[in-house]
């Protein structure tokens, strides 16, 4: 997994990088298939916001956060993506344990 925490109007800090990477790991717990992994963390004014962006086998999985505090917008934002790869990995479990109807024989 390719990651990249990147500040905007921001220092990314080592103990908001650790924050941010033992965060992900509850994802990674759920869905072990991530390929790449975008973080963004950016103050504007009193606002703090995270966003990130999830490469994962067949799809891009975006979501964003906005709090006046960057951890609990951090938190908020594994929220979001929690449900988000729970949510697809159901999907394509279903799709891939489905199986196919038999046809009608002709008459």
């Amino acid at each position: 997994m390719n990651l990249s925490i990147s500040g905007h109007h921001l220092e990314v800090t080592p103990a908001l990088r650790e924050y941010v990477t033992s965060k992900l790991a509850r994802i990674r717990h759920h869905f072990d298939q991530v390929i790449d992994v975008n973080v963004i963390l950016s103050v504007d004014k009193l606002v703090q916001r995270a966003e990130m962006k999830l490469r994962v086998a067949g799809k891009e999985i975006f979501a964003e956060a906005r709090h006046t505090d960057l951890y609990a917008a951090v938190d908020t934002l594994i929220d979001k993506l929690d449900r988000q790869v729970i949510k697809y990995k159901q999907k394509r479990q279903d799709y891939a344990a489905s199986p196919l109807k038999r046809m009608a024989e002709p008459a």
